[in-house]
This record gives C-alpha cells, structure tokens and sequence, in this order.
C-alpha cells in the first residue's frame, strides 16, 4: 500500500498535483475511485474548536491513496498530523505502506550551509529524502532523485513536523522535493515552475502506478514573496 500525502498550500501547488493524477485511461479496473474527508477529533489533545482535515482518493486496484491534508499553525500541527498518521497506520494490514512525500516550495525554505537548496538552471531538479525502512517504492524514487545535503534544513513547518513525526514512527517514506525561485511571476519563472510540477507529477504516476495528466494542472503563481508571509512565530526569532 502506498499513500501519497500532501499539505494543502495558500498558492494551489499541492492541489494541483492532487487533481492531476488519474487512473491510466487503458488499465481494466475492477473498482473504481472511492472518495472520503477526513474529519478527526483532536479533542484527546485537549483541542475541542478544530478537527484535523484531509481529503482523501483510494484507488483500491492500484493499492494507492491520494491524502491531502488541511494545514494548521503550531501546536495543532503536529496533533492534526500525527492524528493523521494514526489513521494510516491504524488500518487492518499486514504491512507497514510506503508513504510519498512531495514537498513543491520556494527554494530558501530549504538551507544547507547556510545557501538555499538551488535549482539547476537546465532541467527540473527534484531532491530525495529516505526516511525509514526501504521498500521498492523508496529504492526507485532514490534512483530518479537527488539526494540532499546531509547538512539541510528545513524552514517550513509542515513539511518539518511530518518529518520528525515519520522518523518517531519508523514509517518507510519518501519525500520529494521540489524547490522554486519563489519571485514574482515572469514567464521564465513560470515556465520553470511548470516544470517543477511536471516533473514531480511523473515521478509520482511512476511511484504509484497512476497516470499524470498535465491537461490537469490548473495553477497559477503568486507573487507574495514578503516577509510577512513566513511563519508568524520565526519574526520573534528572526
């Protein structure tokens, strides 16, 4: 079993990936997509005003699940994911599923001594990141990645907790990386931003057994690069 997790983002990114990818067209099903939301009690936590949200695709022939997670601030974060996580996790199976990670975000949100994880001018670059046991689906994404510096961080709080949580958990992940200029909007930028998306669209059809339509890929960027639009907690910090 395979699950793809994504974060809902404000600029439509992981959206986009989520609604891209479909069933290959010439593959005989003998079930089709069953949908659900997820709506789970945070209330053991002691939080009873929010519920942590995902809307979730199974595509039961392909034995792969398409999540896409709401996104919330510190502490209901790590409650809402690892809730999340349980729920996985928690399902009648004989194996541990292979989760798959993909991150699409501005390039300085990611540091390796002290510079942002670049893009390589002439093609879409996409990093890798195993966490937990290898499967398959891990061996394979690590050989159509990069692999990081041992040295990143990771300046995003989604993506930092659900790392930390995975690695508590031991659950066998993979996680894509997709790193943007993150600037205003000028056709360049955007082409190579498309290209991002694309790419990562392909190596996930490829993990998962589904088919990326790029026809499906309705996305267009933002142009808020300010300041104001970190994470409210790093301005006490700088």
């Amino acid at each position: 079993m395979k699950v793809v997790f994504l974060f809902r983002d404000s600029e439509g990114l992981a959206s986009a990936i989520y609604d891209s990818l479909h069933p290959n067209p010439n593959s005989s099903l003998l079930q089709g997509p069953r949908e659900e939301s997820l709506e789970l009690s945070l209330e053991r936590y002691g939080i009873k005003d929010q519920k942590a949200s995902a809307k979730v695709i199974h595509y039961v022939d392909q034995q792969v699940s398409l999540l896409l997670m709401e996104t919330y601030e510190p502490p209901v974060l790590a409650c809402a994911v690892n809730e999340v996580l349980s729920q996985i996790t928690g399902e009648k199976s004989s194996s541990m599923p292979t989760l798959i990670v993909p991150f699409v975000l501005a390039s300085s949100k990611f540091k390796w001594e002290s510079k942002p994880l670049t893009t390589d001018e002439s093609k879409a670059s996409i990093y890798g990141i195993q966490i937990g046991p290898e499967t398959d689906v891990t061996l394979a994404m690590a050989a159509r990645t990069q692999k990081v510096p041992s040295s990143l961080q990771i300046h995003h709080e989604p993506s930092a907790c659900l790392l930390h949580l995975v690695r508590v958990l031991k659950l066998p992940t993979f996680v894509l990386i997709g790193p943007i200029r993150g600037r205003p909007a000028s056709d360049k930028a955007l082409g190579e931003e498309l290209e991002i998306l694309y790419e990562m669209g392909e190596l996930l059809a490829s993990a998962s057994g589904l088919c990326f339509l790029r026809d499906r890929v309705m996305w267009q960027p933002t142009t808020n690069t300010s300041k104001d639009s970190e994470e409210p907690w790093r301005a006490l910090y700088g």
